[in-house]
């Protein structure tokens, strides 16, 4: 065969494979509506730098006030509390950087999609349990062994198996480069079976699962009081056809009741057993256009806060809403403490976060998230009346916003980032990290939803991982938002932060040389304090994050299962 017959048989196949992976994308991830654009807002400078002074000038803040109806757990609900801030006072660990060794770290294999973990109460003797749910079921493990105590599996957990799980990371131990493409889609092509991502465990000991078609469906232990006895369902819900819709979030009131959006504009209150229920329609739901621009891209595409007053907080495409909850039922009218207020969406397809809450009691209280801008933008809103003497900021859509900031990333100067996660709040300081990969091939199809691909099962290549995180910082006496800092030289591919106040750090499930890791910022500076080398592709955190647990130690989700961290010792 002749060297010209050789490279054209090269490159013949090359084609070929580009070919069949662009086939399998559309296949398993079929790219959703190009959003229209919305309205075209001048652009922003570049928040000030914050000033010397008043770094560390929210130590001592409130977190959330503790809801009571929720299990009394570190984590009962995504993001730690209804405020959704994820941040604890609990210390988190402080150490010098080093790789862990084996008996460091708990494993359990559990199988795709367990992002989430529930803690529950504590159980008469003295035990706590984790609920997980995700393709393979639900389990029920201990908080301390991470021992499987009982397991509902479901329809595919068979096919799921732990031998198909070493397989997959196997290979992308050895490649995990965009020539491995195939098997990252092997990798996250369970996920389309995944139902219930959103989950919240009661005082009552049962956990509360969000189904996407709508459904709501409670667990608990056959024998109450008893962590080891088999998983019962306990009731179910089912909305009414004309609300029916995929649910995209979860919280609960102060009171007990179940709180959770529609991705087509309805919000809708259950009663802890599942017999209740009130229903409203969001503002301009029946107005815009509330089609679903694809998977997890719908009119709203984000979970909701809470405060201890009633408010709720939802991000629909052009919109942030405050709606009451009155303890009987809904509210949307301004008399009750109900607003709605425009953000920058000029991309069209609206805010990917999950707003948080900022300040309690006689704090400023103001509402986070990120914008639908390409340069996506940090957004406060006041959460309950508008200074009088307040002005409307320059470029910024609604008077009710305190605050509006591109994310640039610094000296990444960054030109465009999106987010589908949470903004990360703890005192006046918001967290956002950038997930946008690098080095995505160009025959790649151009829809945000494929990006899981490069971030989640490739996210650990330093070719491809997204670097940067950045912090914002509102100053109450100056009434003006800051950057307080970046840090450009680490990388959170694909999970949420957690802040722990009691160390002043920042935790994250990071990457180095092919390898993850925890990341530790100081929150105050941005410098890194240390890092724990975890280990390699099984250890990925595939869109789970951290958690700090009663006893300080970190907790997350992996490719197949959940990992907990328990080093031995630890060095300041």
């Amino acid at each position: 065969m002749t060297f010209k017959k050789v490279v054209l048989t090269i490159l013949g196949g090359l084609v070929l494979l580009i070919a069949g992976l662009a086939i399998t994308i559309k296949i398993l991830m079929p790219p959703g509506k190009t959003p229209m654009p919305g309205k075209q807002w001048p652009a922003l400078s570049v928040a000030p730098d914050l000033p010397e002074a008043l770094r560390g000038s929210d130590v001592g803040m409130r977190l959330a006030p503790k809801n009571t109806e929720l299990a009394d757990g570190v984590n009962a609900l995504p993001h730690g509390d209804p405020a959704q801030q994820d941040a604890t006072a609990i210390n988190g660990p402080m150490d010098v950087t080093r790789r862990l060794k084996p008996n460091e770290i708990v494993y359990q294999f559990l199988g795709p999609g367990y992002f989430g973990a529930y803690t529950s109460s504590l159980y008469p003797d003295g035990r706590r349990v984790i609920w997980a749910n995700g393709v393979n079921g639900i389990y029920k493990l201990d908080s301390e062994t991470y021992e499987i105590l009982a397991h509902m599996p479901s329809d595919k957990f068979e096919k799921y198996n732990e031998s198909w799980a070493e397989k997959i990371t196997a290979s992308l131990d050895k490649d995990n480069s965009v020539w491995n493409l195939p098997t990252a889609m092997r990798a996250v092509s369970p996920l389309m079976d995944l139902s219930g991502v959103y989950c919240v465990v009661g005082k009552n000991g049962w956990i509360y699962i969000a189904n996407k078609d709508g459904s709501i469906r409670a667990y608990g232990d056959a024998v109450e009081g008893d962590p080891d006895s088999d998983i019962v369902e306990k009731a179910i819900f089912r909305l009414p056809e004309n609300a029916a819709g995929p649910t995209v979030g979860m919280n609960m009131t102060y009171d007990g009741w179940i709180v959770y959006p529609t991705e087509n504009g309805y919000l809708v209150a259950i009663s802890a057993d599942l017999t209740q229920h009130h229903m409203i329609q969001l503002a301009y739901a029946d107005a815009e256009n509330t089609e679903s621009l694809g998977v997890g891209y719908g009119w709203v595409r984000n979970s909701i806060a809470l405060d201890d007053e009633g408010g709720i907080y939802v991000v629909s495409r052009n919109h942030m809403h405050k709606v009451i909850w009155t303890g009987a039922g809904f509210s949307k009218d301004e008399k009750d403490g109900a607003w709605v207020a425009e953000y920058r969406s000029s991309k069209g397809g609206g805010s990917g976060a999950t707003p948080a809450l900022m300040g309690f009691g006689d704090e400023d209280r103001l509402i986070a998230l990120t914008d639908g801008d390409e340069l996506m933008n940090v957004t406060l809103m006041w959460r309950d009346d508008i200074p009088e003497d307040w002005e409307q900021l320059p470029g910024a859509p609604s008077r009710r916003i305190a605050g509006l900031a591109p994310v640039t990333m610094g000296p990444l100067n960054l030109k465009k980032i999106q987010t589908e996660q949470t903004v990360i709040v703890a005192g006046y300081g918001v967290l956002v990290v950038n997930n946008q990969p690098r080095n995505v091939p160009s025959f790649m199809p151009k829809d945000g939803g494929v990006n899981g691909l490069f971030i989640g099962p490739l996210g650990g290549n330093p070719d491809i991982q997204p670097y940067g995180v950045q912090k914002f910082q509102w100053d109450p006496e100056s009434r003006k938002l800051y950057s307080a800092w970046v840090n450009a030289e680490v990388s959170s591919p694909n999970g949420v932060p957690w802040v722990s106040l009691g160390t002043r750090q920042v935790y994250f499930i990071g990457a180095r040389n092919k390898e993850w890791t925890l990341e530790a910022l100081n929150w105050d500076s941005g410098n890194e304090t240390f890092h724990y080398i975890i280990g390699g592709q099984k250890f990925n955190s595939e869109f789970s994050g951290p958690t700090i647990d009663e006893k300080g130690r970190i907790f997350y989700g992996t490719m197949w299962g959940r990992a907990l961290l328990k080093p031995e010792t630890q060095r300041n």
